[in-house]
């Protein structure tokens, strides 16, 4: 497209500028894949479909030793991906995120919760499931939640992705006789006949 003289030495400056950016964030690139394939922690993690070298180096980074996490809800609230909570008198309201933890992680997982979403099919379940119940915005949220506990497993465990769908499947078939049943206080399956 013709432009005036100075427009179009600005034009030629820009794509200049942007091509050497590119040829500077290649070699970071590189730099984060050699790093990420040197630890055995993110090696695992890029087992899981979606997740690349800079998620799995900046999750086994940030989260240290995956064991001092009790559980799934301490790490969600380590990374700030928990309802804020405003209760009194018994009423319990829940907000938005707390977003108390590490903002770049919790950005790395809604990233890599979006481009695992296409590739993993119980994950594409539970976000289009999400996305009719809550919405875009709560569904991408939950998404990257999941993937962090996750991913979380995989590093506590020391597991593949296609260990940890083999554990996964392999517990919904212990289940499935009681799937649906309400719990009871004591955590078993109630089996009452419904009227």
């Amino acid at each position: 497209m013709p432009l005036a003289p100075h427009t179009a030495y600005r034009r030629s400056e820009l794509q200049a500028l942007y091509q050497k950016f590119e040829a500077e964030i290649e070699k970071l690139n590189q730099r984060v894949e050699e790093q990420a394939c040197g630890r055995a922690g993110a090696r695992l993690l890029m087992t899981h479909p979606g997740v690349g070298p800079v998620t799995a180096l900046a999750t086994e980074v940030f989260l240290g030793d995956p064991a001092r996490f009790a559980d799934s809800k301490a790490l969600a609230s380590y990374v700030g991906i928990i309802p804020r909570e405003y209760s009194s008198g018994g009423r319990q309201r829940l907000g938005g995120l707390t977003k108390q933890g590490n903002p770049l992680l919790r950005f790395l997982w809604g990233e890599a919760g979006a481009h695992a979403v296409r590739r993993d099919p119980e994950l594409q379940r539970f976000y289009r499931r999400k996305l009719i119940q809550k919405g875009f915005g709560k569904a991408s949220v939950a998404v990257a939640r999941k993937l962090g506990i996750r991913l979380w497993i995989m590093l506590r465990d020391q597991i593949e992705y296609h260990e940890f769908c083999r554990r996964g499947q392999k517990q919904q078939k212990s289940s499935e006789a009681c799937a649906g049943m309400p719990e009871t206080p004591n955590g078993a399956k109630s089996h009452r006949p419904i009227d």
